[in-house]
């Protein structure tokens, strides 16, 4: 059993900044990747960005040059700093555990974090 509880979220203005955190406990040894999903009403949860426990990361096209995941190990927490946020980033933000190989990421069904709401909008 792995538990995720993330935090950060808010309502921001188009421009702005959030930083996401999402600290994982339990049996996290079973997982080298954690990532952040999103999701708006109606749509699929689609992924943000992910990062292995290397260090390696992925980012969706929409969010590259604006978002930066990060990790610390020994927290076992994941961070999503998202800069010059833009409306169309309004969703709930999930964190996840998985595995990352082949600069791809697979999460875990069933391990989501609580998701935090992010609002952009002027």
């Amino acid at each position: 059993q792995v538990q995720l509880v993330e935090s950060g979220g808010g309502l921001v203005r188009p421009g702005g900044s959030l930083r996401l955190s999402c600290t994982a406990s339990g049996n996290t040894f079973d997982y080298n990747g954690m990532g952040w999903y999103r999701q708006i009403p109606g749509n699929e949860r689609e992924l943000v960005a992910a990062i292995s426990s290397a260090g390696r990361s992925k980012y969706a096209e929409s969010v590259k040059g604006r978002f930066t995941i990060s990790r610390d190990n020994a927290k076992e927490t994941v961070y999503l700093q998202m800069n010059s946020l833009k409306p169309w980033d309004t969703a709930v933000y999930y964190c996840s555990v998985g595995h990352y190989y082949n600069d791809d990421y697979y999460p875990t069904a069933g391990y989501w974090g609580q998701g935090t709401q992010v609002t952009v909008s002027s």
